[in-house]
């Protein structure tokens, strides 16, 4: 079973900044596009930046220009690097891979849909 690990999210003042990363579990042998969403209470969940598997990148209009997406496919990690941070940023970023393809003791493996468990990121007035 393919896991999606985050870690970086906390309690940042506006205008500060955070990094996000995303990282998948053992076993695997390439995942395709992976993104960054974020839950705001009350709200519903939205795409906050992608990044395909050849680096290709697309954003949200409200984080154009302050954002970065950035893959390291050799470890099967995505990151976010989240600067000028507003308060309206706060929510739970959660990370997705639409495909990831594994072998683990030599079965292929194939898991469509992958989320991880999200991390709270904070943004104070």
């Amino acid at each position: 079973q393919v896991q999606l690990v985050e870690s970086g999210g906390g309690l940042v003042q506006a205008g500060g900044s955070l990094r996000l990363s995303c990282a998948a579990s053992v076993g695997v042998v390439s995942i395709n596009t992976m993104a960054w969403y974020r839950q705001a209470p009350g709200k519903e969940r939205e795409l906050v930046a992608a990044i395909t598997s050849s680096g290709k990148t697309n954003y949200a209009n409200s984080v154009k220009g302050r954002f970065t997406i950035s893959r390291d496919n050799a470890k099967n990690t995505v990151y976010l690097q989240m600067n000028s941070l507003k308060p309206e940023d706060t929510a739970v970023y959660l990370c997705n891979a639409d495909r990831v393809d594994t072998v683990v003791a030599g079965i292929q493996g194939v898991y469509l849909e992958r989320w991880g468990q999200g991390t709270l990121v904070t943004v104070s007035s």
